[in-house]
């Protein structure tokens, strides 16, 4: 008995995150536009609002998977040298995950960021060495344990912006998800030691009940 109310109550949830995934807008706004999946409207709007990828711009996206962002990123930079008038831009994205190609980025696939010997992967990929913009929609996978699940991503967080001292150009831009809880305010203060500018986003096409939001952090002080 006990284990049909547990199948149950499971299916009933299932359903009703399939319920509202089928009448989520952005959801449906994907499939119209022929993005991988709706989070690319997160990076859309953020970049509506601040102008963070332009044509010409050499752009890491870290946890790319399945490459919604780098689509973006692709469009925006003029990877694929779409608008001859405008300088193009190189994509490169980096997931533990397999990729499918997409076409103007290149992607590390089943590849950990962290690795040390991943850092000089970049660097020998990258144009210049180093990029302007670093995208993080990383996500550890959860626990349920709401703390331990939120320093899990607090730490990637911090894993990046000490990569960033390697491969981020002066000025160039951060911009990465975190899920809030207590330690939060550490990884603001340490983007702020790097950073002129930070500040703390909730798109709307994050769901209202999930507890993530973004540092975007602007005009590196690094050299």
């Amino acid at each position: 008995v006990h284990t049909t109310v547990r199948f149950l109550k499971k299916t009933g949830t299932e359903h009703q995150w399939l319920e509202r995934h089928l009448k989520d807008p952005f959801v449906k706004a994907s499939k119209l536009h022929h993005y991988r999946c709706r989070s690319a409207f997160k990076l859309l709007e953020i970049d509506d609002k601040f102008h963070i990828l332009r044509p010409g711009l050499s752009v890491l996206d870290c946890g790319a998977a399945p490459g919604a962002w780098s689509q973006v990123a692709v469009e925006k930079v003029n990877a694929l040298g779409t608008d001859p008038a405008a300088p193009t831009g190189f994509v490169l994205g980096v997931d533990l995950l397999r990729i499918s190609p997409l076409e103007g980025a290149v992607f590390l696939a089943e590849t950990d960021i962290a690795d040390p010997s991943t850092l000089r992967t970049i660097q020998s990929l990258l144009p210049a060495g180093k990029v302007d913009v670093i995208l993080s929609d990383m996500a550890p996978n959860a626990t349920g344990i709401k703390e331990l699940d939120h320093q899990k991503v607090i730490n990637l967080c911090l894993g990046l912006l000490s990569l960033s001292q390697s491969i981020l150009k002066a000025k160039g831009t951060m911009l990465c998800k975190f899920w809030d809880g207590s330690e939060s305010c550490l990884l603001q203060n340490r983007l702020k030691e790097q950073f002129q500018d930070v500040r703390t986003i909730k798109p709307q096409a994050s769901r209202k009940e999930s507890a993530e939001s973004y540092y975007l952090a602007r005009l590196y002080k690094g050299k």
